[in-house]
């Protein structure tokens, strides 16, 4: 083994490449090193990360950085280093062994040894400090016992993993329900969530606080569709209001640059873990203009504002040269993590003007005990009118004041020394975002966003679709690894939404050329349900087929929605037959936890009640203010279309709705649709 090295410069990971210069021998996930385990019969230390993560570059400083431990390492195991973002197929499966083994979540950096042959597990454990502390073992002293076990007791890992290997199949084997569906689940969730709600604090259990954007885009949904009703559901209003202001007014969110970060350390939503993550920052964008676009006549000019700021954030620091975004901003900079983003009152004074001091002082509560190891993370701790008051000035010279304090701020704090940015490119991640800026830039009307998204589209279809297929991650030029169900369905998922906000008719193409590639290689038409891997894709110890929803939405819930969406707007039964499968297939699954089911309930909710579609016809210039007319105010359940009348051939039932100059709108929900509408007051009187 000695001449082996380690084989992480070349590639595309930033993550894998910061490990390059390490002394540990790492090797990528690939045939050559799994090859190499087998010839030489070691175990395989799999070690999991991604590079905005905190305890990676703890664990890679104080052990992988260490000639000693690293020697340790390279004279027991063949040494892999995965980038979870660009493999999520081996993180799913890793992370649920490690559920399994330890009876507990996992997390990362993951830290798991498998067998040389097969690839399964029989250790797992997250971060190891060099030395005992933390009331942990040394890392090399771990390793050396679990190498010692694994040579001692074959017998003793064979059955443990036959067992694991079980237990394994049987979470991607659940017995299919033949009950009918449901709305049942949907109350059940709304009654979950308000027994977990954080009344004082707003948001969902205690520390350390995620913001769960699936979640409260349920409460959203679930609120508009009781008010829909006539009785509107207060409790969701409450949870959904109150953890979004919570969390855009606390230091979750970027008060001076926009975008939120990954979660809060503690329950009042003041310190977060530092690092912005593209995938549940598109969530978010998405789900504060659509909160805007409901609630804007009682003046939740705050949500609006978040909303914009993020998407000017990602715009400004987060897309490529060529239009695609970027993953991950890091935690850390200058080797400490929050460096970027802390102020002390000294610096703060030197910037500002004696009022405009006395302003943020109270704005941000800098006349308080410092939040931020001694230092202050910005938060907002007083209203413009309480401030105006104290200070006898009027609301808007406070508001404009403050507007010229975060500009100063911003100014400066753009000098600092940056945190590192993942500047990998990720199909799902991707999509995610595309969805956000569409529909940030329809119901706030910035074409500025939709703009973006279109840009965003085209990077993906011209870079990441090769030979009929979508790839997963793309740096530098270099597009690699098949795509998995998410990259797939949160694009289908995307598409519909860029063009509800500008149609292109070669994106909805795409989208029917994505859902016939799921279909062919990702459906289980025998039980229903989506595989995570393509049938053809590398062959693992499983194939897992994820139901619930973790930081980002369940692939199954998101193909269930968008395909039977889809299957609506073209009238192509195949895929509205394929979503309603999904749903019967996870229905034993969604009943026992159905909290932790959200994207799934949406497309239940629509399966169950499916989405009136509006198609509008005509002029380009009249047909766009039609739409903005029929959907100022965001309908979960209503999708809306202008295609220009010069557009001909279009697929499937769309190519019936007929366009003169003059506009006219088709509606339809479910196999119902009401007579065509050539004025637009009717349209709006039935629709708005």
């Amino acid at each position: 083994m000695s001449q082996l090295s380690n084989r992480l410069a070349s590639e595309t990971s930033p993550y894998l490449q910061q490990h390059a210069s390490n002394p540990v021998h790492w090797q990528p996930w690939d045939k050559e090193a799994l090859a190499i385990a087998k010839q030489t019969n070691k175990p395989i230390l799999l070690s999991i990360g991604y590079s905005a993560c905190h305890w990676c570059h703890v664990m890679a400083h104080e052990s992988f950085e260490n000639k000693k431990i690293a020697a340790v390492m390279n004279e027991l195991f063949v040494n892999i280093k995965v980038d979870r973002e660009e493999r999520p197929d081996l993180d799913k499966i890793y992370q649920s062994a490690h559920q399994l083994l330890n009876q507990r979540g996992g997390g990362w950096p993951l830290t798991v040894i498998l067998t040389p042959e097969e690839q399964i597990p029989f250790f797992a454990g997250t971060y190891f400090p060099d030395t005992p502390k933390h009331n942990m073992p040394a890392f090399a002293d771990v390793l050396q016992r679990v190498e010692a076990f694994y040579r001692e007791h074959p017998e003793d890992i064979d059955k443990q993993n036959s067992s694991l290997q079980n237990a394994l199949h049987n979470m991607a084997n659940i017995p299919v329900s033949d009950e009918s569906l449901n709305s049942l689940p949907i109350d059940a969730c709304r009654q979950q969530l308000a027994k977990t709600y954080d009344k004082k604090f707003a948001g969902f259990g205690d520390a350390p606080k995620f913001p769960h954007p699936t979640n409260l885009e349920f409460l959203l949904r679930h609120y508009i569709v009781t008010r829909q009703s006539g009785q509107a559901d207060a409790a969701s209003y409450a949870m959904l209001t109150e953890t979004l202001a919570a969390m855009v007014k606390g230091g979750l969110y970027d008060q001076l640059g926009g975008g939120f970060y990954r979660y809060s350390v503690d329950k009042q939503w003041v310190i977060p873990h530092f690092e912005k993550m593209l995938y549940d920052n598109g969530p978010l964008l998405s789900l504060y203009a659509q909160t805007y676009s409901v609630l804007k006549e009682q003046n939740f000019n705050i949500f609006r504002d978040a909303a914009e700021q993020t998407a000017n954030w990602l715009i400004r620091e987060m897309t490529s040269n060529e239009g695609a975004y970027y993953s991950t901003l890091d935690a850390d900079s200058e080797g400490k993590e929050g460096t970027f983003y802390i102020w002390s009152k000294q610096q703060i004074k030197e910037i500002l003007t004696d009022t405009e001091y006395k302003i943020a002082e109270k704005y941000y509560g800098l006349n308080a005990k410092a939040n931020f190891e001694g230092k202050w993370h910005l938060n907002i701790q007083a209203s413009v009118d309480s401030i105006a008051k104290k200070l006898k000035l009027s609301e808007p010279e406070v508001t404009e004041s403050i507007a010229t304090i975060k500009q100063k701020l911003f100014s400066i704090r753009a000098k600092r020394i940056p945190p590192g940015r993942d500047e990998k490119i990720l199909t799902s991640w991707n999509a995610l975002m595309i969805k956000g800026m569409a529909i940030s830039g329809r119901l706030l009307q910035n074409d500025k966003f939709i703009c973006s998204a279109h840009k965003a589209i085209d990077f993906v279809r011209d870079t990441l679709f090769k030979d009929k297929r979508l790839l997963a991650t793309c740096k530098d030029g270099k597009a690699h690894l098949m795509a998995y169900l998410d990259d797939y369905v949160f694009l289908i998922d995307a598409l519909l939404e860029s063009l509800q906000a500008r149609w292109r008719s070669e994106d909805l193409e795409f989208a029917i050329e994505l859902a016939d590639i799921v279909m062919q290689h990702f459906y289980d038409s025998e039980k229903g349900g989506f595989y995570f891997t393509a049938n053809d894709h590398e062959q693992l110890i499983s194939r897992p087929k994820p139901l619930m929803d973790e930081a980002i939405p369940s692939g199954n819930g998101i193909a269930a929605y968008a395909l039977n969406r889809l299957g609506h707007l073209t009238g192509e039964q195949t895929y509205i037959d394929a979503a309603d499968k999904t749903l019967h297939y996870a229905w034993c699954s969604i009943n026992e936890i159905p909290y932790a089911h959200a994207a799934l309930l949406f497309a239940l909710d629509e399966t169950l009640n499916p989405p009136t579609i509006i198609v509008i016809r005509g002029n380009e210039n009249e047909i766009r203010q039609w739409q903005q007319a029929v959907d100022k105010n965001y309908q979960p359940n209503k999708m809306v279309f202008a295609i220009p009348a010069s557009l001909t051939d279009l697929p499937g039932i769309l190519n019936e709705r007929k366009a003169t100059d003059a506009p006219i709108a088709y509606a339809c929900s479910g196999t119902s649709c009401k007579p065509a509408v050539s004025d637009l007051s009717e349209l709006e009187t039935v629709f708005c």
